[in-house]
């Protein structure tokens, strides 16, 4: 990945390589000003007197996960056309993956329980005078976060490195066309995207993949669950994908008949096929607010369709992935170093303001801390421990779990293992980067050439700290 470099003063420069940056830490001509994202910091250089090239921060939004990706716009002359051709190179992949669905859930478990004490043991009488305080754009908290952290990483980003125009993929899911194709005319459902929103929806909601045989990487076919022979209609619920193979096999008979011998596969698809239309619900409602965000900013922002992605990245034979998506966003002919490891920032939280652990019946069962930091450390933080000696004697780096009596828990990557070492002193402990809110892990997939890593290897010591309860007192991130 490219490495993010600001000047004495700590304004963003041009990004720089890998290897550069070593040579210039080397040099004694930078320091380290942020560990990942890698961010250096001159001590010899000025923007003023440096020269810049146009970036752009390609943005593909999502209800789980949106995509970043940094660019460098350049202009190619094609030696026979002699035309003029926009070409962007990749110079940081990112996916940032949202816990909407977190907020969601902890909210309505408050709300239950809150109900349930009111109820049954201290009634209230209902207030109604509190329900008109949404105003005009309101948006639930788990869709205003999504918001809130794509606009958060697009501001940090601006800091680090000197972006001069914003791309995003601007994409509407019609919520009827979905349910029910049959609702308008021809010449409605024969548009340019004609049958293009379906096939992406039934791509996510079945994880691209055959629902008879879990076949990958194979082409997949639209398939009725219940045959149009019998009765059948095109409605999404009535939709899956199958490969060619099962999909002749099946033929026209009914689900039930084909799959008579395999009953869980049977019970999975039908629960699978009613599921709501959520995530589309919630990259509608988040479509403007994000791109109003942008807009804010005061840089030039291009708003593309999700159909110019799709075309931009099979025409130029990439991936699909979150952060290749966003990196083919917009107006562009070719792109180049895009096989580059991926960036996962996992947002995790900055802790939980609930410091009373609460039992099935919404009654208190435990205390946390009151205070979130121990001899200036806070859980979630990156250390580093260097023990003299004793059973723990070495070098440990990891996310640190703090705990009143100062002896904290190290969470550390070894030999491909998550590994937890216990009853580290603060003394022994030096912060290398404060707990941000995000967890950091890279992906290198596919597109990289490299092989999979494992998923516990991927996690690794920057993800989210989650250890098992101890006692009462150890502070744990969710």
């Amino acid at each position: 990945m490219a490495v993010f470099v600001l000047d004495h003063q700590g304004k963003a420069l041009m990004p720089c390589t890998e290897k550069r940056a070593r040579l210039l830490l080397a040099r004694g001509r930078a320091r380290v000003h942020r560990l990942v994202p890698m961010v250096i910091r001159l001590t010899d250089r000025a923007a003023d007197t440096c020269a810049f090239q146009p970036l752009r921060l390609k943005l593909d939004p999502g209800s789980k996960t949106t995509g970043l990706a940094l660019v460098r716009d350049a202009q190619v002359i094609d030696q026979q056309s002699g035309e003029v051709q926009t070409t962007a190179v990749a110079l940081n992949l990112m996916e940032l993956i949202h816990r909407g669905k977190q907020i969601s859930e902890a909210l309505t478990a408050r709300r239950q329980m809150r109900r349930r004490r009111r109820s049954q043991l201290r009634y209230r009488t209902p207030r109604f005078l509190n329900r008109g305080n949404k105003k005009s754009g309101w948006l639930a908290p788990s869709l205003q976060h999504r918001v809130d952290t794509c606009m958060a990483w697009v501001r940090r980003i601006q800091r680090w490195a000197p972006v001069s125009a914003l791309s995003s993929e601007l994409v509407r899911f019609d919520m009827q066309a979905l349910q029910n194709p049959e609702i308008s005319g021809v010449e409605y459902q024969q548009g340019t995207l004609f049958g293009y929103e379906l096939r992406e929806y039934l791509l996510e909601k079945w994880g691209r993949q055959c629902a008879y045989c879990d076949a990958k990487d194979v082409p997949l076919q639209i398939e009725h669950i219940q045959p149009k022979a019998q009765g059948g209609s095109n409605r999404t619920a009535n939709l899956t994908l199958a490969c060619a193979c099962c999909n002749q096999k099946k033929a026209a008979r009914s689900i039930e008949d084909f799959l008579v011998k395999d009953k869980k596969r049977l019970v999975k698809i039908l629960a699978d096929a009613k599921k709501p239309l959520r995530d589309a619900a919630a990259v509608n409602a988040t479509r403007w607010a994000l791109a109003n965000s942008l807009k804010a900013t005061g840089l030039p922002v291009e708003l593309a369709s999700g159909g110019q992605t799709k075309f931009n990245r099979c025409m130029l034979g990439i991936p699909k992935t979150h952060a290749l998506d966003a990196a083919c966003v917009g107006k562009m002919q070719a792109i180049e170093n895009w096989q580059r490891p991926t960036l996962t920032l996992k947002a995790t939280g900055r802790g939980s303001y609930q410091r009373t652990r609460l039992d099935k019946f919404g009654f208190p069962r435990g205390y946390l801390l009151r205070i979130k930091r121990v001899h200036g450390f806070g859980t979630g933080d990156m250390v580093r421990a260097e023990v003299p000696s004793g059973r723990k004697a070495g070098t440990h780096v990891g996310r640190v779990a703090i705990r009143a009596s100062g002896s904290f828990n190290i969470q550390s990557y070894q030999d491909g293992k998550s590994v937890v070492v216990q009853g580290i002193s603060h003394k022994h402990c030096r912060v290398v980067q404060r707990a941000d809110g995000y967890g950091y892990f890279f992906n290198r997939a596919d597109n990289t050439g490299r092989e999979q890593a494992r998923p516990q290897a991927r996690n690794a010591a920057r993800s989210a700290l989650c250890l098992p309860g101890m006692n009462a007192e150890v502070s744990r991130a969710i």
